[in-house]
């Protein structure tokens, strides 16, 4: 062979392995996300650069938004973290917002960051206890409109006084072990053998139809839940963290910001245990699919079971479990500490009167939690982006501009539009701002800062269920284990959402503008 022959051997070789190097590297970016999702994203980070020196910050600050609410609609193709961070990441880099900003947006809601670390991790060792209770509500409720209704009106309950994110963690935990233990059985395993849940290979196909309906069954109640989060967490001083904000700023007590959101809140509160009875009544909207009586047998069956095998020490770890929720219900309710701080407490107590005393085992806690986390300190990237560019103070500056018997009705839609699509906490930060601002400054007077707070509050409360990203909840949800496994993407979740946004949204933009 000639020294060109070998040259150009040489040569084709080294391309060859250049171009199995690119190619990994594409396969390696975003895992198994389909091709076309990679070039998006690609085509996203390439785009915003020049979008920056063509159009200006304003305008790619919109564009920046849009896109992660992209990667949030398409959250079972690819978890929105990674593809998110990249955003987030060439945000700061090419001057959308600043590592400083984020920094500040983080520390703000670091009780937030503390309750997801701990407070699920805390429900997660509760998961007998909840295991345990719901089956028997399941078992021994029969009627799914029943069933539904009690989901949604505990759910609000329980978020009136604790928090939306806690009760959204429980539910999710007694769904995927609702979900567990019948796919177990479906896939030809008994009750106390190792299976991985996540995948339908094993699946004997004569379940795959019960697998469904079970799957619609579990949204249907999962989304009920959901929305009964937000009915309950706009109630009280307590329930939702914007709430708490603004109680602060206009200088309102627990009962005081009850009374005053009660002519918004109430009616609400009943048109939306009104749509929970309408949806299961007609199945509309994805609602009304029932428990399949073979699952209902299986369920019944792993009851009986867990009942004649359950010892001294079992009955044991039930006990400690229940007295640590009721000491997670009392510390949450008299606010003792942190929410956070109170998950920890939680964690504590279970796993020392357990005998869970090692760390792998306690680390399995924290799994379910700390890819939202992550991803939620993106979010704040984003909100950066948003705060730095000054997104929203068009709309700001216009509903001040309107005349004051307009004002509280359109700061209701306002609020509720911007946090649709952004974040509920920061919506409702900047403008409660600017009131306090405007009455500090003579502007306005005390009557009508307290009406505009009100409007702020249902705002960012009510209408901001039409989406995922609109609330905490919602979004954890979103980004749970429990969510592919029933199938629950972004878009059916908005669908399913649908109904609840408009009559909420209506009524309660009827009882702001005619009834405050």
């Amino acid at each position: 062979m000639t020294l060109m022959q070998t040259t150009k051997v040489n040569e084709g070789a080294q391309f060859r392995m250049q171009k199995g190097v690119v190619n990994a590297l594409w396969d390696n970016f975003l895992g198994n996300a389909p091709d076309w999702y990679k070039t998006t994203i690609v085509a996203f980070l390439v785009i915003n650069p020049i979008s920056m020196l063509v159009l200006g910050p304003y305008v790619t600050g919109w564009v920046v938004v849009l896109e992660f609410i992209f990667t949030l609609a398409m959250a079972l193709r690819c978890y929105p973290l990674q593809p998110g961070g990249l955003l987030a990441i060439e945000s700061i880099i090419i001057g959308m917002t600043s590592a400083e900003t984020v920094r500040t947006e983080v520390f703000s809601a670091f009780p937030v960051i503390l309750l997801l670390v701990f407070m699920v991790a805390g429900i997660f060792f509760m998961k007998e206890l909840l295991l345990f209770t719901f089956t028997k509500i399941l078992l021994g409720v029969r009627s799914k409109m029943a069933l539904s209704f009690m989901f949604s009106i505990v759910s609000a309950f329980l978020s009136a006084f604790l928090d939306a994110l806690t009760v959204t963690a429980v539910i999710i935990s007694v769904a995927v072990g609702f979900y567990s233990v019948y796919h177990k059985v479906a896939s030809g395993k008994q009750f106390r053998d190792d299976h991985e849940h996540g995948t339908d290979d094993e699946l004997h196909e004569h379940h795959r139809d019960d697998l469904e309906e079970f799957r619609a069954f579990l949204r249907s109640l999962l989304m009920h839940g959901a929305v009964g989060t937000a009915l309950g967490g706009v109630c009280t001083t307590v329930g939702e963290p914007q709430n708490l904000l603004i109680a602060a700023k206009v200088e309102w007590e627990f009962v005081e910001f009850f009374l005053r959101m009660a002519p918004v809140t109430m009616p609400v509160l009943a048109a939306g245990l009104m749509t929970c009875l309408l949806l299961e009544k007609f199945r509309a909207f994805g609602y009304g699919a029932q428990l399949p009586e073979r699952v209902r047998e299986i369920l019944a069956a792993y009851d009986a079971e867990e009942a004649a095998e359950r010892n001294t020490r079992d009955i044991a770890r039930l006990v400690v479990q229940g007295f640590a929720a009721v000491c997670l219900v009392l510390a949450l309710a008299l606010h003792v500490a942190e929410v956070g701080l109170i998950g920890l407490m939680v964690i504590v107590i279970q796993t020392a009167f357990n005998g869970v005393i090692d760390e792998h085992q306690i680390g399995h806690a924290f799994e379910e939690a700390l890819p939202f986390t992550a991803l939620l300190v993106v979010f704040f990237g984003i909100v950066g982006v948003i705060h730095d560019q000054h997104l929203f103070a068009p709309v700001i500056t216009w509903v001040l501009s309107l005349d004051l018997s307009m004002q509280p009705g359109m700061f209701y839609i306002a609020n509720g539009v911007l946090s649709a699509i952004s974040d509920n906490v920061f919506v409702a930060t900047v403008y409660i701002n600017e009131v306090v601002a405007a009455f500090n400054s003579g502007t306005i007077d005390r009557d009508h800062m307290n009406l505009l707070a009100v409007a702020i509050n249902t705002g960012t409360n009510i209408p901001s269920v039409a989406t995922p990203n609109g609330q905490a909840a919602f979004l954890f949800l979103l980004t749970s284990s429990i969510a592919p496994l029933v199938r629950l993407s972004y878009v059916r979740m908005v669908v399913m959402a649908l109904p609840y946004t408009v009559v909420m949204g209506v009524t309660g933009w009827v009882c702001v503008h005619f009834f405050l």
